[in-house]
């Protein structure tokens, strides 16, 4: 058990339910389990509660039940009142003090080591103040398990230990992450056939974090690409257990897609709470889904094994986009880089240039602005070039970043090459930013994996309304993080459309760790989300555009960023954020 599904239904003001409840004694199998295995000191006080010492059926061979009654006992007596009374048969535990502590002190940070969310059902309203009102009771009930958790953990160790707590830690110990959910009513004519499934899930319209929110997954990397199938899926799809799905509706772009996830990955769907723009009911009642990604399909699943860690089928004119239940993928960029593909795939079938890069509208104090969109594969430098214009307030009053990761590029009616975004925060490597930056957002952002290398945050930076607007180009570049440059040459600009299309399809990136790859890497495009496996098309569509913008006054070129190279890794990105503000000056 590494997710914990809390009831938001009730409110928490009786200790029993924290003890009487199955989750509280799964942790107690857990510890015990843990302490036999790896023999630890606690193993010689659960042994005063073995009660058939030849069982291996964990619930037969220890008294769990006289283990909580212990718990609740202290609650109300200290150990001593409990040793001297006829009331209770425990063990005499006087004597074991430091090893009843140390249990408590076990179990308390096992709950905290879980990945802690809690559910609520309530009907979505359109009223924004109703919907407030909603959310405020999620809130409480969360706040009220909190205290009631550090109230029993406190009271229990002061009457073991009989000492008053002279320093008191308003540790987390609710719900990390809260969900509001309902039952859209959807009108019959938008259904997905052969998905009559989907309309048994419980949908997200609302969630609360609690801060700081940070998980430990199983995985760091993402590995290989998404594979994609010109061939249907739905009919063999069934969701047989829906209690155990949830089903976000988010806007990727414009795009509608409805991400189906496994309660087992929910840290990874409450992520996408501070990337993407939650729907409506009011969006998705009269509205059929572009795509469909469903994350923790039994393995069994996937004839090809590969396929476990994504493949996308197209059914008619939808994508439906599915990775397995296996600790290679319990890693975020799975679920990010999924949902983005298939927002690239139904862009290059419309016609449109997806843009795997960023888009910042850039603003000096001098009054000179401009829109500048990097182009490159993870790791390039795009996010920390962004970041590290931040850095140079002097030069620099605002920095308006409108795409992060992934975009796509259209043609007005004036024949202009205009810009939209994905995405409403970003997905970034702690190591590459500035140090601090990302502890200064600490009470927005979501972290993963602070402790190992690739250690991301996920922040939230702009609002939908302006990401989805179209946005003109003055600079579009390919971040180049592999070549060591002189400092005076940190931007070169192509001569041709052809050179630039011969630099944009290499898409050669130093690897930095964001994925299984290392040294120097191609990408087609530096974009392996749905260019690559619709290659023919999209060359066609990236000739197109990039002629056009030319032939439109847009400066194509790249900027060098030398991320990827050993020592640049912070000084790199200030240096090419530097080479845009002297372009921008010299506009």
């Amino acid at each position: 058990m590494r997710s914990v599904v809390i009831d938001g239904q009730i409110s928490y003001n009786a200790v029993t339910q924290i003890f009487n409840s199955e989750t509280f004694r799964s942790l107690l199998i857990e510890l015990i389990k843990d302490s036999e295995r790896k023999r630890t000191s606690l193993c010689s006080l659960f042994e005063l509660f073995v009660k058939n010492p030849k069982e291996t059926v964990f619930e037969e061979k220890y008294d769990l039940d006289s283990m909580v009654q212990l718990l609740l006992a202290l609650m109300v007596n200290t150990i001593e009142e409990i040793d001297n009374s006829r009331c209770y048969s425990f063990p005499m535990l006087s004597d074991k003090k430091t090893l009843l502590v140390k249990f408590v002190d076990r179990l308390f940070n096992l709950w905290r080591s879980k990945h802690r969310f809690m559910l609520r059902h309530d009907t979505y309203t359109p009223a924004r103040l109703k919907r407030i009102f909603k959310q405020a009771v999620l809130v409480n009930t969360n706040a009220e398990l909190r205290s009631l958790v550090l109230s029993t953990y406190r009271q229990i160790l002061i009457n073991i230990s009989d000492v008053s707590l002279k320093i008191l830690r308003q540790e987390p110990g609710g719900a990390q992450v809260s969900f509001l959910v309902d039952s859209p009513e959807i009108h019959r004519d938008v259904m997905v056939k052969k998905a009559d499934w989907l309309y048994d899930l419980d949908f997200v319209w609302s969630i609360v974090f609690e801060p700081p929110v940070i998980f430990y997954t199983r995985s760091n990397k993402r590995r290989g690409l998404f594979k994609v199938v010109d061939k249907p899926i739905l009919h063999k799809i069934d969701i047989d257990v829906p209690r155990n799905w949830l089903l976000f509706p988010i806007f990727v772009g414009k795009k509608l897609i409805f991400v189906v996830t496994n309660k087992e990955y929910l840290a990874h769907a409450a992520g996408l709470g501070n990337l993407f723009e939650i729907a409506n009911f009011d969006d998705i009642r009269n509205r059929k889904p572009d795509g469909i990604f469903i994350f923790g399909m039994d393995d069994e699943f996937f004839k090809n094994p590969g396929d476990i860690n994504g493949v996308i089928y197209k059914e008619d004119d939808m994508y439906i986009g599915l990775v397995g239940d296996h600790p290679s993928i319990d890693y975020f960029g799975y679920m990010k880089k999924m949902i983005l593909t298939i927002h690239n795939l139904l862009a290059i079938d419309e016609g449109r240039l997806p843009i795997h890069g960023a888009l910042a509208h850039i603003r000096l104090t001098n009054g000179k602005s401009a829109n500048v969109m990097l182009l490159g594969d993870s790791g390039a430098g795009k996010s920390e070039t962004l970041d590290a214009l931040n850095q140079l307030k002097e030069e620099v009053s605002e920095v308006n970043i409108l795409i992060d990761d992934m975009g796509s590029l259209d043609i007005n009616q004036s024949g202009e090459v205009v810009a939209y975004g994905t995405e409403t925060g970003a997905f970034v490597r702690l190591d590459d930013l500035q140090p601090g930056y990302a502890y200064s957002t600490m009470d927005r952002s979501i972290f993963m994996n602070p402790n190992v290398v690739n250690a991301r945050v996920i922040v939230p930076y702009s609002n939908y309304d302006e990401i989805i607007r179209p946005t003109k180009i003055d600079y579009f570049l390919y971040a180049n993080n592999y070549e060591k440059v002189e400092e005076h040459k940190k931007v070169r600009f192509f001569d041709s459309h052809e050179e630039a299309l011969e630099v944009f399809s290499k898409g050669a990136r130093m690897a930095k760790g964001t994925t299984a790859e290392k040294g120097l890497t191609y990408s087609y495009f530096a974009n392996p989300f749905g260019a690559i496996q619709r290659k023919e098309k999209h060359s066609k569509i990236a000739s197109k555009y990039i002629e056009t913008m030319m032939k439109t006054g847009v400066k194509i070129g790249e900027v060098y960023t030398q991320l990827g190279i050993n020592g640049y890794e912070q000084s790199g990105p200030l240096l090419a954020a530097q080479s845009l503000i002297e372009l921008i000056k010299n506009s």
